[in-house]
């Protein structure tokens, strides 16, 4: 079977402080919270996604803030860098911008392009880099206007406890294409515009531990419920243990572990964001699965104001 996913759906990270986290994702980097719900399989945690105007596949960074939680360690078998993408002359604006809200940064140079990299309050490796590709992100946000706003995902740099595993995933399977190697990070390419560039470290990484300050997971992604069926059963057979679907209200999504231990989505595209509530009104209001609206009284006391 010869399958391409388009790159990343989503990423999802675990932080602490859900209100430090609004703060920072669309207070400083102007992204819009697209949706505010629940953990579906912990209900009395927050699920927060932050995406651009639309909430497209490709933008989409959500979280699980763990108030209180332990600090993980960034290492083997997670997400390492998550990088977004802004308009090509707008690096400037996001120096000025981190600056102004003593978000401390550096620049560094990886294949030809620049990056700006930082930390978000809890601990999340972040970086930005300036791309023609991606369509231009139209939700503005104070000084955050659509000529210098994130597009989405750049991409991510992946640590693997086994990276020619991880690699061979990547290539023969999910259908990247390899269009480079520098010093020790070899990278990938797949066909969408955005979310399509993967950075894989070639050294093996000691394992990291779950916990704030780290992703969860990173989703691909598929065209739409047949595309995933699909993609179940090729993965399956490729001897990869695959979850049944889960039915995440605003796409559906099947998990497995990649043999360099990150923990591998593939979502699809559709529903998206705006079915539960319209465009105009997305992020507002705590929105719950229909199995959890009984419990809304009882969810919105115990989750903490945001």
């Amino acid at each position: 079977m010869n399958k391409k996913t388009a790159g990343i759906h989503h990423i999802t990270a675990i932080v602490g402080n859900p209100q430090e986290n609004v703060d920072f994702y669309a207070g400083v980097l102007g992204l819009r919270l697209v949706k505010k719900t629940v953990n579906f399989d912990d209900p009395g945690t927050y699920h927060l996604y932050f995406g651009n105007e639309g909430g497209k596949p490709g933008t989409i960074i959500t979280f699980f803030p763990w108030v209180g939680a332990y600090q993980g360690k960034i290492g083997g078998g997670q997400v390492g860098v998550t990088s977004y993408v802004i308009p090509p002359g707008a690096i400037s604006f996001w120096e000025k911008r981190l600056s102004k809200y003593d978000v401390s940064f550096v620049k560094t140079e990886r294949f030809g392009e620049t990056y700006l990299t930082f930390d978000d309050p809890h601990g999340l490796h972040l970086e930005m880099v300036e791309r023609e590709e991606g369509e231009i992100n139209h939700w503005s946000f104070g000084e955050v206007t659509p000529e210098v706003a994130i597009k989405g995902f750049g991409g991510a740099t992946l640590l693997s406890v086994q990276p020619k595993e991880t690699a061979r995933l990547l290539e023969n399977i999910l259908g990247f294409e390899i269009v480079g190697e520098e010093n020790d990070i070899i990278r990938f390419r797949s066909k969408s515009d955005i979310g399509n560039i993967i950075d894989l470290k070639l050294i093996p990484q000691a394992s990291g531990q779950m916990g704030v300050g780290t992703v969860h997971h990173i989703a691909w992604r598929a065209n739409d419920d047949e595309d995933q069926l699909a993609w179940q059963q090729y993965i399956s057979s490729e001897g990869y243990g695959v979850t049944p679907v889960q039915d995440r209200n605003y796409f559906n999504s099947i998990y497995f572990r990649e043999h360099g231990e990150i923990l591998f989505e593939i979502a699809t595209d559709p529903p998206g964001f705006a079915h539960d509530e319209s465009q105009e009104t997305m992020g507002a209001k705590l929105m719950l699965p229909l199995r959890y609206e009984q419990y809304r009284d009882q969810l919105e006391q115990r989750l903490m104001p945001i």
